[in-house]
């Protein structure tokens, strides 16, 4: 397992591993409040500006794993919205269709076909259909995600259609002031944030860090 240490390191190991022809598809995982979604749309930006002045082929379209939450009203007749973010309260089976279907040649070159995916409305924390459209003219695909390489509850299926992995690490108590703070931002109260972070979040942080091996690289920013 090889341990980064800038997003530089990272746009760098993950150009070099672009094979001409071949679309690379990237996982970054983490806990919740690691990071990992602003240094995925950091490296789609920094790959694109690399691309930009180089004029080689390494831009890359981002997926969010949060698009496959299921429906808060399917999970309120499960019995599990208080238990929203949790791994069975996804969309699994969605989500490989999805990175299969970005696998495919007939989605990848001069006549491959847009992949179509949800995006997710923090504001309401409900899915969007079809919010993200994934063009054949993108070698690469940056997937983030907390689950990405977990191997219950049909996640499994999901680091086999991964070429690397990279695992984001964070000090828990910033993780968790992060966390918190989000939270917060979105429309919770501060005790009600605390709680949550402390609660539902915190038991699926436990659960991924138990995934942190299972990584190709770690980043520790």
């Amino acid at each position: 397992m090889t341990v980064l240490r800038s997003v530089d390191e990272v746009v760098a190991v993950i150009a070099a591993a672009v094979v001409p022809g071949q679309r690379l598809i990237v996982g970054i995982v983490g806990p919740p409040g690691a990071g990992k979604s602003t240094l995925a749309e950091d490296v789609v930006t920094r790959l694109a500006e690399e691309g930009a002045k180089t004029d080689a082929r390494v831009g890359a379209a981002l997926l969010p794993m949060d698009g496959f939450h299921l429906p808060q009203q399917r999970l309120v007749k499960l019995g599990s919205r208080a238990r929203m973010g949790a791994p069975d309260t996804f969309d699994v089976a969605g989500f490989v269709s999805t990175l299969t279907a970005l696998r495919s040649p007939s989605a990848f070159g001069n006549s491959g076909n847009a992949v179509s995916a949800p995006g997710f409305d923090r504001t309401i924390e409900e899915a969007v259909p079809g919010a993200i459209v994934i063009g054949p003219e993108f070698p690469i695909v940056v997937v983030e995600g907390n689950y990405l390489l977990l191997d219950s509850d049909g996640w499994g299926a999901v680091a086999p259609l991964l070429n690397m992995t990279i695992f984001v690490r964070l000090e828990r108590g910033i993780r968790l002031a992060r966390l918190i703070d989000r939270h917060v931002r979105f429309g919770k109260s501060p005790d009600a944030a605390r709680a949550w972070a402390l609660g539902p979040d915190e038991t699926n942080a436990r659960l991924i860090e138990g995934t942190s091996h299972r990584a190709t690289h770690v980043v520790e920013l």
